[in-house]
């Protein structure tokens, strides 16, 4: 348990940084499933609406550092190849 009132604090934003980083993280995954469903769907047009959309959503995430750059890019890499890939 937290002795001094630094540490409390410090304790009590732990908290909320982890609320607003899963909040975040799970916008993430909701923009990927979206482009995802598109291209299950064989929509190339839905697809790539819902990849330009994700894109901003993506790199967003990646600038609070919630995810590393590198993850970011190669998540709009497979994306983008798996919409180009569609006939």
């Amino acid at each position: 348990m937290a002795n001094s009132a630094q540490a409390r604090k410090r304790a009590r934003q732990n908290v909320s940084q982890r609320d607003r980083n899963t909040s975040l993280r799970s916008e993430l995954r909701t923009a990927i499933k979206h482009v995802r469903k598109g291209i299950e769907s064989a929509d190339k047009a839905a697809a790539q609406a819902a990849f330009q959309a994700s894109i901003g959503t993506i790199d967003c995430i990646a600038d609070k550092g919630i995810i590393h750059k590198n993850k970011a890019a190669r998540h709009k890499s497979r994306l983008s190849a798996a919409i180009k890939a569609m006939a």
